[in-house]
């Protein structure tokens, strides 16, 4: 089933509207264009044929009265009025007489016209080819001079005349196909411009601007489409912010529990040497999973900010090499090499230094529990396609990679490869990657993950954020000053 849907997903609704006008239009044109052509060329041929056959019977009739015992045969045919390319033929006493019987004698008549017309049967008419021409042949018996009268007429002209017919019938189905398909481009567009409201209604709500509608009642017919999505709409948002205040005010029940248990904890901790062995180590793990239980309210609470909107960010233009270096030092792999290019040891960007420090530290704690720890950082200064400049800032590391369907699934919410989600060691919150995508795309930037591109195995964690246009980075200096 999926292949045989491929090749239809493969033209968009546009592109299928505007096949099918252009399609349908030059179906229309051509069967117009037949039966146009068709009837033409049987009303010509039975003009000539009509014309054909009156014009021999009064020249058998001219030759009946003129041909006697002592008549010159040449010289009456010769004098018969015949049209241009007409050739007469003429039966007379057993014998055949043309008037260009090297071009055209009794051969090349038809042998069926022959014989019905010298049987005496009547006037007979017959359309044939003749070496590749088209020729029209009429036959007249002449009973009382016990002879017969034929012309053969060829149909070159008539011919020539039909093909530029078809030449011409065929150019207007082409310039109809041409107009029915711009004609199905343009009503497409305004069949499909609801479609498109539609779609970037869903957009804007995909990007967290939860309150958008659509117009409804500007056109009957998508009423009900308008009322569903809207009410979808409405619904959805009420189901975030439910979902979102759950979030949020679970986290903050928890907080005060969670410093009970961590105050114990250590009030336990100071305690540790006098107690047994058994007991230190279950010391041990309930201190870790306070920890981790920890990082997850903390992470729930940043989450809940984000989704509710209520992130303040603080914003101020920072040396990304000077960042960079101090969120490393303070990461739990602090000796992880950093690499600069040339082109990117000035670049500035404008974020709020708090949070990018700790989407880097996120990474890098991300290597070290899922990829043996990471291997390096690389900054570099890529041009876009606006003509703006992007800071990139990679954090490569060991491990075995991310496979192409999961490069996705793992910036989402409590997602995990399957590498990690095999670990029993495993004491992330499954909301690291997930902080880190938010306080990026807080900030404009973009995050993903990649192949390393030394071809060594590992995956490549790419941070982009925008930098500060020269421009605007000297006007600040100058409004500093």
């Amino acid at each position: 089933m999926a292949e045989d849907e491929a090749p239809r997903r493969r033209f968009g609704l546009r592109t299928r509207i505007t096949l099918a006008f252009g399609l349908g239009a030059l179906l229309l044109s051509t069967l117009l264009s037949a039966i146009s052509w068709g009837l033409t060329r049987e009303n010509l041929l039975r003009q000539r044929d009509e014309v054909a056959q009156d014009r021999v019977i009064l020249n058998a009739q001219s030759i009946q009265a003129s041909l006697g015992a002592d008549a010159d045969v040449q010289q009456l045919l010769l004098s018969v009025p015949t049209p241009e390319g007409a050739q007469p033929v003429l039966l007379t006493g057993g014998e055949w007489h043309a008037t260009n019987p090297l071009r055209f004698d009794q051969e090349s008549l038809p042998t069926s016209l022959r014989e019905r017309v010298v049987d005496g049967a009547g006037a007979f008419i017959m359309r044939y080819d003749l070496d590749g021409e088209p020729y029209l042949a009429v036959g007249v018996p002449i009973p009382a001079k016990d002879a017969a009268y034929f012309e053969g007429v060829p149909l070159t002209e008539l011919q020539i005349t039909l093909d530029g017919l078809a030449v011409s019938l065929a150019g207007a189905a082409a310039v109809t196909m041409l107009a029915g398909a711009f004609l199905g481009f343009s009503a497409s567009r305004l069949l499909l411009r609801p479609l498109g409201e539609v779609g970037l209604a869903a957009e804007a709500i995909a990007d967290g601007s939860l309150s958008t509608r659509l117009d409804v009642g500007g056109d009957p017919d998508l009423l009900s489409v308008e009322t569903s999505f809207n009410d979808m709409a409405a619904a959805l948002e009420v189901r975030i912010e439910r979902d979102t205040r759950f979030a949020s005010d679970v986290s903050h029940e928890l907080r005060s529990p969670l410093m009970t248990l961590e105050a114990s904890v250590h009030v336990l901790h100071n305690q540790r040497d006098e107690m047994p062995a058994r007991a230190q180590k279950a010391l041990d793990l309930l201190r870790d999973d306070i920890e981790r239980f920890r990082i997850l309210v903390e992470d729930l609470l940043e989450i809940s900010r984000v989704d509710a909107g209520a992130v303040q960010l603080e914003l101020s233009e920072v040396l990304v090499a000077e960042m960079v270096a101090r969120a490393v030092a303070t990461s739990v792999r602090p000796t992880t090499p950093i690499e600069i290019d040339e082109a990117a040891t000035q670049a500035t960007v404008r974020v709020d230094k708090r949070r990018i420090a700790r989407v880097i530290a996120n990474l890098i704690d991300n290597a070290e529990k899922y990829a043996g720890g990471a291997t390096r950082v690389a900054i570099s200064l890529w041009p876009t396609v606006d003509g703006a400049d992007e800071v990139h800032v990679a954090v490569e590391d060991g491990g075995h990679g991310v496979p192409e369907d999961e490069r996705e699934l793992v910036f989402d919410r409590f997602a995990r490869g399957k590498t990690a989600g095999a670990r029993g060691s495993d004491s992330g919150s499954g909301l690291g990657l997930s902080l880190v995508d938010e306080h990026i795309r807080l900030h404009g930037g973009r995050v993903w993950v990649q192949d390393r591109p030394d071809g060594r195995p590992g995956a490549c964690f790419v941070v982009a954020l925008p930098q500060v246009p020269d421009t605007e980075r000297h006007e600040s200096e100058d409004d500093l000053a």
